[in-house]
């Protein structure tokens, strides 16, 4: 399901209301990503934890030429399901 299939589900609830759907989906994803951003970590009951995860320093190599660079650490995000999203992922693919 792609963003534009998911208003349309999403504007049934709306009153078929496509636009008002879309501008309320925009509006929850641009919050959980700038308060993931600024506070590390968004919490939504029953559905998950987003949260801002540390990668390390690292040393990588070029597969073509052998050379090994070191990488900074860098922050990366991350989502965990919550219990009921797993449990509903869980039965629905059995």
């Amino acid at each position: 399901m792609n963003k534009a299939e998911f208003v349309t589900e999403l504007a049934k609830h709306f009153d078929g209301n496509k636009a008002q759907a879309a501008r309320m989906l925009d509006t929850v994803l641009d919050e959980i990503m700038t308060q993931t951003a600024q506070h590390g970590h968004v919490g939504i009951a029953r559905f998950g934890v987003f949260e801002v995860l540390e990668r390390p320093e690292r040393v990588v190599r070029n597969p073509r030429t052998g050379e090994r660079k070191k990488v900074p650490p860098v922050d990366v995000p991350r989502f965990r399901p919550g219990s009921a999203f797993n449990d509903l992922v869980d039965s629905t693919t059995r």
